[in-house]
């Protein structure tokens, strides 16, 4: 059984800079788990839709997708939810969707330790 493709979903903007940072902040774990991707709900490329299309195109069937938002409000419990329905019925692929980063207890011990950093550079 090969492992389900990693999709990162973040919210998608046309600012080319809100992009960058994304794609930078996903780029660890891009590097690390093999076929990951980075993938937009809306105003940017890559799609959920290409992401998944691609994957089926090379025999990938399974996609977990984690959603790089804080917090699971209207988009992550309604809009996500129902554009996976969809992909799944036009790609005949298996698709889920994790909670959002935000709920780790890992992002609030990251979020620390970028606070404790910034005070530090700035405590003369």
């Amino acid at each position: 059984m090969n492992s389900p493709r990693i999709i990162l979903l973040a919210h998608g903007s046309s600012d080319k800079r809100w992009r960058t940072t994304f794609e930078e902040l996903a780029a660890p774990t891009l590097a690390s788990v093999d076929g990951a991707r980075v993938a937009y709900m809306e105003l940017a490329e890559p799609s959920m839709d290409t992401v998944i299309r691609e994957g089926v195109t090379e025999g990938i069937t399974e996609f977990t997708i984690i959603p790089l938002f804080l917090a699971a409000g209207r988009h992550l419990r309604k809009d996500v939810p129902e554009m996976i329905k969809e992909l799944e019925q036009s790609h005949g692929a298996s698709i889920q969707l994790t909670g959002p980063i935000g709920e780790s207890p890992l992002l609030g011990q990251a979020i620390r330790d970028i606070v404790r950093d910034q005070l530090e550079e700035t405590t003369p």
